[in-house]
């Protein structure tokens, strides 16, 4: 998939492509939210496309609050701005495709990751990645809803709440 996103962002052309890298190494990259909200029956027949406007998203937030797979800028402040651009980029190519829930459901996660890194809970931001990489992939829930107001609500619990609504969500 890294191959996929590197394409794409060199594509893409302006500062996207001048600040993308091929990654260094050439181990297999573990599944993580974007996988997991492709293998969903909701992106049937559109795994790769989602896969890969996930990976920008992610990809995005890495540069606000990680380590940056195939970005890199060493400028925080432009850090910041490619990371919204492709925040926007990964936002419009799912819109494209008419998903306006998956789209409100990204929405969350981006202002629920800002909001746990903000509390100083990266814990609780992988937690968000995950609930919110199956309510992509399988569909919202209740239980899903309600673990996102604990999020906002700043309760305790969240992180566990989000992790289990996920679990009930997905087979895997």
């Amino acid at each position: 998939m890294m191959e996929r996103l590197v394409t794409a962002l060199r594509e893409q052309g302006g500062l996207l492509a001048d600040f993308t890298v091929t990654p260094a190494n050439n181990r297999p990259q573990q599944p993580g939210p974007p996988q997991s909200a492709a293998d969903g029956p909701r992106t049937a027949g559109r795994e790769a496309e989602y896969e890969l406007l996930l990976e920008m998203i992610f990809e995005g937030s890495l540069l606000h609050y990680g380590s940056p797979r195939v970005v890199q800028a060493d400028d925080p402040d432009l850090a910041l701005l490619l990371g919204d651009h492709l925040y926007a980029l990964g936002l419009t190519r799912l819109a494209a495709l008419g998903d306006l829930e998956a789209v409100a459901e990204l929405a969350d996660v981006i202002s629920l990751i800002s909001q746990a890194h903000a509390a100083g809970n990266p814990a609780l931001a992988e937690a968000v990645w995950e609930a919110g990489a199956v309510a992509v992939g399988w569909g919202s829930s209740d239980d899903h809803q309600a673990a996102k107001r604990l999020v906002r609500g700043g309760d305790p619990g969240a992180c566990a709440a989000l992790r289990a609504a996920a679990r009930a969500a997905s087979p895997s």
